[in-house]
């Protein structure tokens, strides 16, 4: 059975359930107005019968006419009742003429209607009610009112989830403001029906008429709003691009339950990954009554890092950032979390070694997380010598004070960009992860290695940027149409992070690990993607301009080596890589010499040492580095 026969099935079956009951209530209404006689006739069964069959036509056309058989019984709402109200009162119109033309073959049927109108309308609403207790638990959501007015919304998606997100907007404070017009079911089960008396009006294929039709009709633009499997990213690309054709915003509901609000589709939403599935228990057993110390604790990941770190109870939380707001910022979400005297924030430099023993020797931590780096990719093209102090100085400093003071576990945040580096950034976080692993075999500290790539959102990154060209009118600029990019939101990539720390438990042992990227994007998709989040026309309301790809930039990202042999783990989404680079016996010695020589800013020597370090890193790179460096 196809879903438009379905769908005529069940209208047939709801409009004879009301027919029945209508024709049952009449002749029941006959039999009490006759019982309670006095003297008592004869029983008119033959009035009865007529009244009956008559009664049952006019029910029949006038829930025909305002569609009453199209209602979906589990999910009916107020509009819903109050549409069944106007029923009954348009049938007993339609009958009134007709039985004044029976009346001599009425009995009693004034007294008769009256009985039969209030028994119908009760089985109606009693038929109703059970169909929602058995669904939803609350029959007398039925006659939860809705709001008349506010700003205009059409749903997108499937018809199971459209049933939760009604009822989310209905029962929440937003209900006020938010007036839903109609479904559009993408693959459409239950064709010119209504939920919660709220009409199907159609398929997605029909999105861009359906806004035209509801603007001219409403003298508003409706919020074109996704939810379910509409929110996958092929769909949620092809309704933006229908809806910014036609000058529609797109929206969707919060994904936290308790907010029960719509807001706009943000960038992150377009990244088609599955759901995780995550076991929180073994990061907890790591965190909890753990001293736990971050590095770069003020940074976009670093945050956010600590934030979840705090949510799992350690004893206490030590925050160190180079920044003294990004240190201050962090410092307040702390004191939400966990109570006085948990937690700390130090200022400091990773690449000031004495800074760094200082805290590490007063915090004592079990667990660290450097998450410290300068990542601009461009930027550190043109500044050689501090990437070289910060990201890999910085994290050996880390590494060795972490290893001084006792610490089980030491996590190191690298980069997709540490794969065949082209660039100054990718080749010092390569260089930075063969020396951790160094230090931890030789030190006895387990040690895990944590590669991803983009973080939608965070500082430096192009989706500020293409936000800020959008509000601006444009031009977006992009360096090629061609590039692409791993992207993953903060949240995700902070949680993946923590469960690969818990993964490594043997000491001297560094395991390295990525995390599932899922399919990279293309920055030209994702350029055009948020200027229909804005309800605007990419190329027509705003232009996109290339630049060239710039110093140290390559087309496409990559999360391992060709020769990196890489197996899943017990957590979903990461996956370890069980090669490791095998650093020469003149490792400390010429790392020592790198990090010497970008202390005293000569980068043309700086260069070639990294060069030999990491033997990627091409010598003609390495040429153009220099030629750019400040």
């Amino acid at each position: 059975m196809t879903p438009k026969q379905a769908a005529r099935r069940a209208m047939a079956l709801t409009l004879g359930f009301d027919i029945c009951v209508a024709m049952f209530a009449m002749a029941f209404s006959g039999l009490l107005v006759w019982s309670s006689e006095s003297p008592r006739t004869d029983l008119p069964l033959n009035s009865i019968l007529i009244s009956s069959a008559f009664f049952g036509a006019s029910v029949a056309l006038s829930f025909l006419i305002l569609g009453i058989q199209k209602q979906v019984w589990r999910h009916m709402g107020w509009p819903d009742a109050v549409r069944i109200f106007q029923a009954v009162c348009l049938a007993a119109l339609i009958y009134l003429p007709v039985m004044l033309m029976l009346n001599g073959l009425l009995a009693t049927p004034f007294a008769t209607l009256s009985a039969a109108l209030v028994l119908w309308t009760i089985g109606l609403f009693a038929g109703r009610m059970f169909a929602l207790s058995r669904t939803t638990h609350e029959p007398f959501q039925i006659f939860s009112p809705v709001a008349k007015n506010g700003q205009p919304v059409l749903l997108v998606g499937d018809s199971q989830s459209c049933v939760h997100v009604i009822r989310r907007i209905q029962s929440s404070a937003q209900s006020s403001k938010i007036r839903i017009l109609g479904l559009v079911d993408i693959a459409p089960t239950e064709p010119g029906r209504a939920i919660r008396g709220i009409p199907i009006l159609g398929s997605l294929d029909e999105l861009g008429s359906l806004i035209e039709v509801l603007t001219v009709r409403y003298r508003q633009t409706p919020w074109v709003a996704v939810t379910g499997a509409a929110r996958k990213r092929e769909t949620t690309i092809r309704v933006l691009e229908m809806a910014s054709d036609h000058g529609a915003e797109i929206m969707a509901l919060s994904r936290d339950e308790t907010a029960q609000v719509l807001e706009p589709v943000r960038p992150a939403d377009l990244l088609s990954r599955p759901e995780r599935h995550l076991c929180i228990e073994p990061v907890r057993n790591l965190m909890s009554n753990a001293n736990v110390l971050v590095t770069g604790g003020g940074g976009t990941i670093g945050s956010e890092l600590t934030r979840q770190v705090a949510q799992l109870g350690p004893a206490a939380l030590t925050v160190m950032d180079a920044s003294e707001y990004n240190l201050y910022s962090i410092d307040l979400d702390l004191a939400g979390i966990l109570p006085p005297g948990r937690h700390v924030a130090r200022l400091g430099d990773v690449r000031d070694i004495n800074r760094v023993k200082d805290i590490f020797t007063r915090a004592k931590p079990d667990v660290v997380i450097h998450a410290a780096a300068l990542k601009h990719v461009p930027l550190m093209e043109r500044n050689i010598c501090e990437a070289v102090l910060t990201n890999v100085a910085g994290a050996v400093n880390a590494a060795e004070a972490a290893a001084a003071v006792g610490a089980r576990s030491f996590v190191f945040i690298s980069t997709d960009k540490a794969v065949d580096p082209d660039n100054v950034m990718g080749a010092t976080k390569r260089l930075a992860e063969i020396a951790i692993s160094r230090i931890a075999a030789k030190t006895g500290m387990a040690a895990s290695i944590v590669r991803f790539g983009n973080v939608l959102g965070s500082s430096g990154s192009v989706v500020p940027l293409f936000e800020r060209q959008i509000a601006a009118g444009g031009p977006v600029t992009l360096t090629d149409p061609g590039v692409t990019r791993y992207f993953m939101t903060v949240e995700e990539a902070s949680s993946l992070v923590l469960q690969s720390a818990a993964l490594q438990k043997n000491g001297s042992e560094t395991g390295l690990y990525v995390l599932d990227m899922g399919e990279p994007m293309p920055i030209l998709q994702l350029a055009e993607t948020m200027i229909r989040m804005k309800g605007l026309v990419p190329g027509v309301d705003i232009k996109i301009t290339t630049t060239g790809l710039r110093d140290g930039e390559k087309m496409h990202e990559v999360l391992t080596y060709e020769h990196e042999a890489v197996v899943q783990t017990a957590v979903d989404g990461v996956w370890q890589v069980e090669n490791l680079h095998e650093p020469s016996e003149l490792f400390e010695k010429r790392l020592a010499e790198l990090i010497e020589a970008a202390s005293r800013r000569e980068r043309s020597e700086a260069l070639r040492l990294l060069g030999v370090l990491v033997p990627e890193y091409t010598s003609d790179t390495a040429q153009k580095a220099r030629r750019w460096s400040a």
